[in-house]
Order: structure tokens, then sequence, then C-alpha cells
């Protein structure tokens, strides 16, 4: 058994009150949420810094969390909501991004098994292959790398592992071996457990210098067990032109 969060900022950076824009007559977090519900969790909710978007949501018959607007990640706000709903320790809570509105169900499902099947781990996350030297290249493209148990050793902006033989100059990487990580995919299952406690964590150097919050996960002794995924991955919507992609795609189904 599983819950899914959805964490809804209104006020992105990027594509402003993205939450809120009309896809094919449906606001896009209402959209991400209605899909979501395909993959039968326990529950979901809506947890949102906003009267706005927690209004429209509660018109469209979903549960909602009205949280603070000055939580730094999405962990963070997922840590309020959890605090407010009446689960036990041992549950588990997928976080699916409020931008995701195409997000394969079964991932969801599989990201929530994967921490079930392994007490020992406190956070389940994804993984894929990388396509292209280009892709892996691209600091905005986390690289995950994992022990020989799928668990994560380390993520980063960066290229790495580093092949010293192959590469001299790390700004002039002639072979980047792009086989021994993996893609990183924003979807999380945590152990209700750890969310609780995730407030006393002592933060750490590397998740700001990397700008990824699960490094404090990592740095603080918590396993994170890694699943590879194989299926498509539709990205998150940041920009105009990924919400004309989206409102194109709707449009043909």
């Amino acid at each position: 058994m599983f819950h899914i969060i959805i964490p809804a900022r209104l006020k992105s950076t990027r594509l402003p009150r993205k939450m809120l824009l009309d896809v094919d007559g449906i606001p896009l977090v209402v959209m991400t949420a209605q899909n979501a519900l395909k993959a039968n969790p326990a529950s979901l909710t809506i947890a949102t810094d906003s009267s706005e978007i927690d209004e429209v949501c509660k018109k469209n018959g979903f549960r909602t969390i009205l949280t603070r607007e000055n939580h730094i990640s999405g962990t963070e706000r997922l840590t309020e909501a959890v605090e407010t709903l009446d689960l036990n320790d041992t549950d588990i809570v997928v976080n699916v991004q409020g931008d995701e509105p195409l997000i394969d169900t079964n991932m969801i499902s599989e990201v929530a098994n994967l921490l079930d099947e392994n007490p020992d781990c406190s956070i389940a996350t994804c993984g894929s292959t990388f396509k292209s030297t280009e892709d892996f290249l691209n600091p905005n493209n986390v690289k995950i790398v994992l022990n020989k148990f799928n668990e994560a050793i380390y993520f980063s902006r960066a290229p790495i592992p580093w092949d010293r033989e192959k590469n001299s100059d790390i700004y002039k990487i002639a072979n980047p071996n792009i086989n021994h990580s993996l893609h990183h995919i924003g979807i999380y299952a945590y152990r209700v457990s750890y969310l609780k406690g995730y407030s006393s964590l002592d933060s750490c150097s590397l998740e700001h210098m990397e700008a990824l919050e699960q490094l404090r996960a990592i740095y603080n002794g918590h396993k994170i067990k890694v699943l590879r995924w194989e299926g498509h991955c539709h990205k998150g919507i940041d920009t105009q032109e990924d919400l004309q992609i989206l409102r194109d795609l709707i449009s043909t189904l």
C-alpha cells in the first residue's frame, strides 16, 4: 500500500503559475493528479502553498493540504503534509511532480513496490540509461552511480564516473563513457518514518553545491534504492515550449 503526494507550488520560476495553466480545459496539476490515480494509490493528496491551487483541486474532487510558502524543496513540503496526514511510520509515500501529467503510472507503483521490498532502504527512485553523449554531458541531467545492490552511491550534475585513462583534461572530454551511470528520473518513494525525521537531518555542502537535495539522505547514511527504468520517460513542463508540445500531444489523443 502506498500514498501519493503531489507538491504544487504556485510561484514557479521558468513558467509562471504553471500548475494552473490550461491543458485541454484542465489545469495542469489536476491533469497530473487524474493520471496519477491510475496507479491505484491508497490515497492522493495535493500539497500546495496556494489558495488558488487549493480551490481548483478541491473543485475537481481532490484532497489538498495548504502548506507554508517558505519551503526550500518539495521534500520539505512533503514533510509538512505527512505531519498533517494520519499515516503510519511504515507507510510509503510517492512524490509525484505536479508538472508531469503524462508520467507512466507503472513507474509510480513499481518504485513504491521496490521500496516496500527493501526495508533497509529509506528512499527509492528511478534511473534510465543515457541515450546520447550530449544528454550525459548536460548538467541539467543528473547522473546516478550505483553499487552492486542497485543502491545510489552518488548523484551529480557532473559527467561521472570519470575515465582517467581516456580523458586527461576535464574541459576536453573526448570519450565519455555513458554506460556506468544512470540518468536520474525525479520520482521518489519515501518511508513516512524518513520524512518525519527529515527536518532533523544534517544538511551538507554537497547538496548545496550540486543543488540536489537527495544527497542529504546519503550524507546521513540513508540508503536509496534505484529502479532501472526501461520504459518511456515524459519530461516535466518547465517552459512555454514544453507546454505547447503537451497541448499538441493531448489534442491528438
